[in-house]
């Protein structure tokens, strides 16, 4: 859950840098979850009353929570190498989601990239970086 409340809280709509397997399988998890969760009381209150309210609370998580899923998409593209707007893939029927899936789910790249440092890794000091460059003392 702390997944899921740090990409809706802290990354609400940050489109830049990389995000980790973890982070982003672990906030789609729990969004599924509360997705399926109001649909199944949306759909038991709609049997029981015709009051629409339960399909509202729906709809404005899933308005509310589609920056935060897209951005952590995004950044977990970024986390592969990949630009995020290899997102337009979902477009393509079938193939497109597919494709997405198997982006989301490759290791990252390990070190930096051109998107940020390693998440996974973030204090790693890469010692080969290092050769060359003048060794600074205070």
């Amino acid at each position: 859950m702390n997944w899921y409340l740090k990409v809706i809280k802290d990354n609400y709509a940050n489109f830049n840098g990389r995000a980790r397997r973890q982070e982003y399988w672990m906030f789609t998890l729990f969004h599924v979850i509360i997705v399926f969760v109001l649909a199944f009381l949306s759909g038991a209150l709609a049997e029981s009353a015709d009051s629409p309210v339960a399909l509202i609370v729906l709809l404005i998580y899933v308005l509310a929570t589609f920056l935060p899923a897209l951005a952590v998409t995004v950044r977990r593209l970024h986390d592969t190498g990949k630009s995020g707007w290899y997102y337009l893939l979902t477009l393509i029927p079938y193939i497109g989601g597919i494709i997405l899936l198997v982006f989301t789910v490759q290791n990252g790249d390990v070190g930096p990239n051109q998107y940020g440092p390693d998440p996974k890794h973030p204090d790693a000091n890469n010692e080969i970086d290092d050769i060359g460059k003048p060794l600074i003392e205070d």
